[in-house]
């Protein structure tokens, strides 16, 4: 009898045992950050066909599915895949094969980094990325003669940390044609005694860049799966590339789907001719790992190189407004051309200047209440006149919260007491239209996305300062911060409906955190650690 009991009993469990769904991955006893419309917590999910098909409490889960891949979190903190809104992802892998610049003290140092990479790699150009001359002693740019030394007869492009300015030397100057008399709109030449100090700005860097050799396929391909590597190492699971041509998307494209990369990309063309007639003209090209929807433009400068365009002129430099880098013409003309071909525009403006012309054009097109999500890019000095033309037209600003503490430092010089008020104000931008993306802008900064949530909540740098947060009122909460770099960045991009969140039907994009951002104190955020890296489900940290 005992016997037949026992049959019994081992025949149910394993009729049960058929009855649960098998699934490719199942994570449970861990504390979820849904993020969905409740912003809802769980337990447990599971995951088939690289979505998640159901989210919920650990028993629950486990009562309906089974897999081969369980995992027990033990308590530890799970979020929705982090998403950069706004970066240079290509730039920044290329940045990878050259001098590493970031974080110097003085442009001495920079040659003694620059003279040993290039006997490492001795290339055709000495390269490199990354100076501030706000972070040296003596604050201000560079010239050539000290590179003319070092570098008499090899041509030398080290451009600055915001991508709006350079130092070369003499012989790039050379090659490049580049004189006293050289003169290109939207960029500047600096001149010293009448002569070029080696410094250009904005629009003259392309005078170089038309000039620099091609890197190879292989080199590019290495250095892109390695900046994913570097990416998916930081929690993030997709991005979005502020200005790509129709090489550089093609190859992106060839290689998501060859498996060679996960990170799914959200393309900003540059809006040339070959990617207007290629891609804009024929719609939206959409896969699961690829979004090509947007044309990103430039309308002005950095305000660390000074030529973010201002209304007044710069505080610390009062002949000078900055730099608009295109004419209204071409402006209004690419913002025809998106709106005909229902393509977002994603617009660079830091200056109060450059935020007013662009949401003036913007709102020539938009013409009141919409759904296009036409964006501005940084939004970093707003005009209060012009604040409400974002509400008014459903304008969104893309920011970047890790700009207001590297620049808070020397912000002020630049714009002066009053005007400093209105600047890096993520919280009154957040309120008009009630949702907000947040990046990086890396390599400008650095890559790491908690970074980003760390400057977002507490206003301040790694070391504490100030205090009291830097315009603190403009600071977001936690829960506004992991929506904007989750779901409201997956929004900007007009992927909330399959990414962003932790709910069923989207993509399985998750990350594993060792510490909850959410409730520790917010001076140890920048130092939890990422224990997993999730896309479709996989472990991409486990990949390579």
């Amino acid at each position: 009898m005992k016997n037949g009991f026992l049959i019994l009993t081992i025949i149910g469990l394993i009729m049960t045992s058929c009855k649960k769904e098998q699934v490719d991955l199942i994570v449970h006893n861990a504390n979820i950050y849904t993020v969905n419309s409740e912003f809802s917590l769980a337990e447990s999910f599971a995951v088939k066909d690289g979505k998640f098909i159901a989210v919920g409490q650990s028993g629950e889960i486990l009562s309906k599915y089974n897999s081969d891949s369980i995992i027990d979190l033990k308590g530890k903190f799970v979020y929705p895949g982090f998403i950069d809104a706004h970066c240079h992802f290509y730039g920044y892998c290329l940045s990878l094969l050259q001098a590493d610049l970031r974080d110097t003290r003085s442009f001495d140092e920079i040659l003694g980094i620059i003279k040993k990479h290039d006997l490492k790699y001795q290339l055709e150009w000495v390269l490199g990325r990354g100076w501030d001359q706000n972070d040296w002693d003596v604050k201000e740019f560079p010239a050539k003669e000290k590179l003319d030394i070092l570098f008499p007869d090899k041509p030398v492009y080290l451009r600055r940390v915001d991508g709006h300015a350079a130092i070369v030397n003499s012989k790039a100057l050379q090659l490049a044609g580049i004189t006293s008399n050289t003169r290109i709109d939207g960029g500047k030449i600096v001149l010293q005694n009448g002569q070029p100090t080696g410094v250009l700005i904005d629009n003259a860097m392309n005078l170089i860049e038309n000039i620099l050799p091609e890197i190879d396929k292989v080199s590019i391909v290495k250095a892109l799966e390695q900046g994913e590597q570097n990416c998916f190492a930081a929690g993030l699971t997709s991005v979005g590339d502020a200005g790509l041509s129709k090489k550089e998307v093609l190859l992106i494209d060839s290689l998501q789907k060859n498996n060679r990369i996960r990170l799914r990309i959200n393309a900003m063309l540059t809006p040339s001719d070959e990617t207007i007639e290629y891609f804009v003209k024929k719609g939206i090209y959409k896969t699961d790992y690829l979004n090509v929807r947007s044309i990103k433009l430039y309308a002005d400068g950095a305000l660390g190189s000074r030529g973010a365009a201002l209304l007044k002129p710069y505080s610390d430099d009062p002949e000078n407004t900055g730099l608009v880098i295109e004419s209204l013409e071409t402006y209004n003309k690419i913002c025809r051309l998106a709106y005909e071909n229902n393509y977002q525009v994603c617009t660079h403006a830091i200056g109060d200047s450059a935020n007013r012309m662009m949401l003036d054009i913007y709102s020539e097109y938009l013409k009141g209440k919409n759904d296009l999500r036409w964006r501005i890019e940084h939004a970093q000095v707003v005009n209060p006149d012009d604040l409400n033309k974002f509400g008014d037209y459903n304008i969104i600003p893309s920011i970047q919260a890790t700009h207001a503490t590297s620049d808070m430092y020397w912000a002020g010089k630049r714009l002066g007491e009053e005007r400093l008020k209105y600047a890096y104000i993520y919280k009154d931008l957040l309120a008009q239209n009630g949702w907000i993306p947040n990046g990086t802008d890396f390599p400008v900064e650095k890559i790491n996305p908690l970074l980003t949530f760390y400057a977002s909540v507490a206003r301040k740098d790694l070391q504490g300062n100030p205090k009291n947060g830097f315009q603190k009122e403009n600071a977001l909460t936690r829960e506004e911060t992991l929506k904007s770099i989750t779901i409201w960045a997956a929004k900007a991009a007009f992927e909330e409906n399959e990414k962003g969140s932790i709910e069923s039907n989207k993509f399985a994009d998750f990350v594993v955190l060792d510490k909850d951002i959410m409730e520790i104190p917010e001076n140890e955020i920048p130092y939890v650690k990422i224990l997993g890296t999730y896309s479709s489900g996989i472990d991409v940290l486990k990949l390579k």
